[in-house]
């Protein structure tokens, strides 16, 4: 069994990307310098499919389409993705 594969590698990516918004959103700061508000929605509409508008209504979209991708993508293993 592998302990590391791409979709816990995918899982992790983009729950950090979530807290990151998260974070953009309640204070307005970066997590880093490469999590800026487009990087954050551009990897998002990668997963969804779908354009963001740099708004406070794109991010709060935004956060709630990757939070439903981040549910829909768990493994039935619990332990695999402490999320």
């Amino acid at each position: 069994m592998e302990l590391v594969t791409a979709h816990s590698i995918e899982m992790y990516r983009m729950s950090v990307i979530r807290s990151a918004l998260k974070l953009y959103m309640k204070t307005g700061m970066k997590a880093n310098s490469m999590y800026t508000p487009s990087n954050m929605l551009a990897a998002i509409s990668k997963k969804s499919g779908k354009a963001y508008k740099k708004s406070k209504q794109g991010y709060a979209e935004a956060f709630e389409d990757v939070s439903n991708w981040l549910a829909m993508h768990r493994t039935v293993n619990p332990e695999e993705i402490p999320l």
